[in-house]
């Protein structure tokens, strides 16, 4: 740490780096910065910067507002859109109580106490996410896609292309590894794939980029935008994300044995997966329009199911390496883009690794299109439904024992009561869909 330090003071002065922003999110996964000068960054080294906790959502209470954001040295970047001279750069910060404990209202801690545990069973979590958007033509509504290509397309002089090249180009810069880039289903839509990394630095790492694609479109003149479901006939934007466990340098979740090269670990941390699915729901898919993407059928997952290559169930085996034993994972399809990613991992591990201690039996694999099905041949199957709104969700979560020892008391008490204040919110519109059904004939 004090090298990192030191290599971190060492850059700013080479660099003429004048102001430092240190970031940190919410509970719900919304990014806060402070900016900070060079001369005050020892000091925030050794004793954080303080800020008023009860001004963040979640985070205290009036009477225990008095917090600290503490600079983690290892995520130090030098931003590449503020200019060179001077220059910008930024950390993640971990969030400590006046005596030094970490709060408890710290996504970021959430998720390290989640990878402490993994690490106590032998452990290391990767993961690689699929971030899908939508680029527009403005923020204004109805919201208008900037082009009109599809799965894969590339047509001259595209804005889409354009915007990714520099978009990717950006995050390289902030050592942020792209694996893939290219136009999704929907007229507008994007998908960039970070390269897989361990859970804490993905996590930061989906931030980064979020707040990259951001930046990026404002220069270019349009608008980016990670909510799930912006049109009503179009697929909405998913957060397809790979897991993998690791043993030292070995991958757990490959077994050369097995048809489909799954360890008896991975089966167990599918189960888990499928076993409290509905539970960790409302975490990965945290907003009321989330669930209009999960409701709408074509790839995104509704139903509780895995399979192999079967991109309609919500943990598919991806087959693209089968003989090579440390590409071996699983694919989660149910998070959307727009989860706060600390509080996502550390719900989908949780999960996986309660499959592994209790050791959950791995339920036969779904290979048909779940969607085509009939409900009585899922039912048959023992196929059942994700919740199908936030307010199923949030009723089946707030008496999960696994979220709330996941999230720890304060998140989980947070968030539940946020998400009863959006949905009772939402429930008390008159939407365009009622005016255009019932006005013209009650």
């Amino acid at each position: 740490m004090e090298k990192q330090q030191e290599f971190v003071l060492r850059t700013l002065e080479e660099r003429d780096i004048r102001f430092v922003r240190l970031w940190f999110t919410d509970v719900l996964g919304t990014l806060k910065s402070v900016a900070i000068a060079p001369a005050e960054l020892e000091g925030a080294f050794a004793e954080g910067i303080g800020f008023d906790g009860s001004a963040i959502e979640g985070f205290a209470r009036v009477q225990e507002s008095d917090m600290l954001a503490k600079p983690d040295p290892a995520t130090f970047q030098v931003l590449p859109w503020r200019g060179e001279n001077p220059g910008t750069a930024r950390m993640f910060c971990d969030i400590t109580m006046p005596d030094g404990t970490p709060s408890w209202a710290d996504p970021r801690h959430v998720l390290r106490r989640a990878l402490a545990k993994a690490k106590d069973a032998g452990f290391t979590f990767y993961t690689h996410p699929e971030i899908e958007f939508f680029l527009l033509k403005s923020a204004e509504q109805p919201p208008v896609p900037v082009d009109m290509g599809g799965y894969f397309d590339l047509t001259p002089h595209d804005v889409s292309h354009d915007f990714r090249r520099t978009t990717i180009t950006m995050l390289e810069r902030l050592g942020i590894s792209v694996e893939f880039s290219h136009h999704e289903v929907a007229p507008g839509q994007q998908e960039i794939d970070l390269r897989y990394a361990d859970a804490l630095s993905t996590a930061d790492n989906i931030l980064t980029t979020r707040h990259v694609i951001k930046e990026v479109a404002l220069t270019q003149g349009v608008y980016a935008s990670f909510m799930p479901k912006p049109f009503s006939g179009l697929p909405g934007s998913a957060m397809h994300t790979h897991l993998s466990l690791f043993e030292g340098d070995q991958n757990a979740f490959y077994d050369g044995g097995d048809p489909l090269h799954l360890s008896s670990v991975a089966k167990h941390f599918i189960a888990g997966l499928l076993r409290h699915a509905a539970e960790i729901t409302a975490v990965t898919n945290q907003w009321v329009n989330s669930y209009k993407r999960l409701t709408w059928g074509g790839e995104a997952p509704n139903y509780i199911c895995w399979g192999s290559n079967n991109r309609s169930a919500m943990v598919r085996v991806p087959m693209y390496k089968p003989t090579k034993g440390n590409s071996t994972r699983i694919e989660v399809r149910s998070p959307d883009s727009a989860t706060n990613p600390y509080l996502c991992f550390a719900v989908l591990l949780a999960a996986g690794l309660k499959g592994i201690e209790e050791e959950y039996p791995l339920p036969p694999g779904a290979e048909d299109d779940v969607w085509a099905l009939t409900d009585a041949e899922r039912r048959k199957m023992g196929i059942i439904p994700l919740p199908g709104s936030l307010a199923d969700a949030i009723t089946v979560m707030e008496g999960s024992e696994l979220v709330a020892d996941t999230l720890g008391e304060h998140v989980f008490d947070f968030f539940l009561r946020n998400k009863r204040e959006e949905w009772a919110a939402y429930r008390q519109q008159v939407t365009p869909f009622e005016l255009d059904r019932y006005l013209p004939v009650l």
